[in-house]
């Protein structure tokens, strides 16, 4: 058991990246009906940038990254802009334009596009059984998530969003790794919320809605989920990717993260009494045969 831990740390950390933003997922859609995206956005980052200081004053004695180098500084902040605030404003955007469903089908190709940017930029070459894996992990997903009334002539607006969302989660996985080197990763993705918190509150400021953010922030029961959920998202869920980024290449981890449209149909199903479709017990089953490959 200790020697698949050690050979397979990369891939098992990836695994709990995808259990934990499932969780986030479904607090935060929860939290988002009520007090809107855009608040649920920036008072998550607010949250994680507090958790993640008091766990590195904790474990390395300050609360920000202040031994971080300027590269570090530079490549992690430009991964927050990307991936924390541009990916998920992207992302969020698709949902309201060709629906979640539709939208996590497109965001199936994060994990392509991580692969070949990691390629290019991190020189990363795939094996066989890696690239095996990819394939038939996303053939599960795209099964899974897409139903037999998806027309394939969804506005190309949507399309462009969702797609923007996948590749802003691409690149920002390749700039975090590029940026993070042997650092530590949980003051690495403070790093990374804080650039990204920047962005949404240059956002905020500029669509005038700060008042909204603080009446949100005033609702207790939506502020105890977002909380919630700012843990399992990008407190300890990005922390982790971070870890497993630096522990496997960056397309395997990608393909392992993004389980979460398998993982989140069970107890999405509970909480939203949403129906639960042979499709997507199948692709379930599919993309757990493919994620398995990587521990063969």
């Amino acid at each position: 058991m200790a020697m698949i831990y050690q050979s397979h740390v990369g891939e098992i950390a990836s695994l709990l990246v995808a259990v934990c933003w499932t969780m986030s997922a479904l607090l935060f859609e929860k939290a988002g009906h009520k007090v809107g995206s855009l608040s649920v956005n920036i008072i998550r980052l607010f949250i994680a940038v507090g958790f993640l200081g008091l766990t590195t004053q904790f474990t390395r004695g300050m609360f920000f990254a202040f031994d971080a180098t300027p590269h570090n500084w530079f490549w992690l902040g430009l991964s927050g802009i990307v991936g924390f605030f541009l990916g998920d404003l992207l992302l969020f955007k698709s949902f309201t334009v060709i629906g979640s469903r539709t939208s996590q089908l497109i965001m199936s190709f994060a994990p392509m596009l991580t692969a070949m940017i990691g390629w290019v930029m991190l020189d990363e070459i795939l094996s066989l059984k890696s690239i095996a894996g990819i394939i038939v992990s996303m053939a599960g997903i795209m099964i899974a998530v897409v139903d037999k009334e998806l027309k394939l002539n969804i506005p190309l607006k949507g399309f462009l969003f969702a797609f923007g969302g996948a590749l802003g989660q691409a690149v920002g996985l390749i700039l975090s790794k590029k940026g993070m080197g042997d650092y530590d990763a949980v003051a690495a993705t403070q790093i990374r919320a804080i650039f990204g918190l920047l962005g949404f509150a240059l956002l905020v400021t500029f669509l005038k809605r700060w008042q909204k953010v603080f009446k949100s922030a005033k609702d207790t029961r939506s502020m105890s989920v977002i909380t919630l959920g700012a843990v399992f998202g990008p407190f300890v869920g990005v922390a982790l990717s971070l870890f497993a980024v630096q522990h496997t290449e960056t397309g395997i981890a990608s393909t392992l993260m993004a389980l979460v449209p398998i993982f989140i149909i069970v107890p999405s199903a509970l909480m939203f009494h949403e129906k639960i479709t042979a499709r997507q017990v199948i692709g379930a089953v599919i993309s757990i045969a493919g994620a398995s490959i990587f521990f063969l």
